[in-house]
């Protein structure tokens, strides 16, 4: 008799097999596949354990037009790998381009453990971040059409997690509206501009929400963490060699190239 834990191992294999080599699923194997949101984070933490470890969480599908793309009718939450993650004006690989945009956001670092009793409102959250930092993220997944394989497989596959690029801290961060301030995404002669309102109409709404949402699936947020809270701008198309400038204003810019 096959245990969900035998299931769940062999989804987590498949899903990093793809990502490590490279590779397109049509989707998990019927008999591995997860049926809800749970089950999906439980793949989703067993890719860890094989992928090495993580440094934090991204939110995945904070507006309308990302959930309806994705066919979601909610935000999405997925595990970020330390092997994939950059400084700023780093030269990123072009291995992992399938979903082929960038993304400009606002990332909290925890400065403490977030006990799930303890987490009522946005200010309980807001209590426990030690920073903010300006990113850009290179989404991507291991599904060939990952608009069609649903919630629970898109969780698993950690949420269409790709790499993800680490600016500057906002220092003043608590003083700035993060609802208005304008951001800029520009590749090459490309831009989008929008602000955090596009991120479930507050970045730190966003954040709360995952701090809700992780208990939910079996897990938490801890003291350290970075986590990537969402597209401020429209997503725009990257390719090899391209260069990605995310700019939030006075509070500073985000590089990163593609390698050609």
């Amino acid at each position: 008799m096959t245990s969900e834990g035998d299931q769940r191992g062999r989804a987590a294999e498949q899903l990093w097999a793809a990502w490590r080599d490279g590779y397109r699923l049509d989707a998990v194997a019927a008999a591995d596949r997860p049926g809800d949101l749970a089950e999906g984070m439980a793949v989703q933490l067993a890719v860890e354990t094989l992928a090495g470890p993580g440094y934090g969480w991204k939110i995945a599908a904070t507006g309308p037009g990302g959930q309806a793309f994705l066919g979601v009718d909610g935000p999405l939450a997925g595990r970020l790998l330390e092997r994939f993650q950059h400084q700023n004006g780093d030269t990123v690989p072009a291995d992992t381009l399938h979903m082929g945009v960038a993304e400009a956001e606002f990332a909290f670092v925890l400065g403490a453990d977030l006990e799930p009793a303890e987490v009522r409102s946005v200010d309980d959250v807001l209590a426990a971040v030690g920073a903010v930092h300006l990113a850009i993220e290179l989404p991507d997944s291991r599904y060939e059409r990952f608009d069609q394989v649903g919630g629970p497989q898109l969780v698993a596959d950690a949420a269409c997690a790709g790499r993800m690029i680490i600016g500057r801290e906002v220092r003043e961060w608590a003083e700035v509206d993060l609802v208005r301030h304008p951001v800029s995404l520009r590749v090459g002669p490309a831009a989008e501009h929008g602000s955090g309102e596009l991120v479930l109409g507050d970045p730190r709404k966003a954040l709360h929400w995952l701090a809700i949402e992780l208990p939910r699936l079996g897990t938490r947020l801890r003291a350290g963490e970075l986590i990537a809270t969402g597209s401020t701008t429209k997503p725009l198309p990257i390719r090899p060699g391209d260069e990605v400038v995310a700019d939030f204003g006075e509070l500073g810019t985000v590089r990163a190239r593609i390698a050609g």
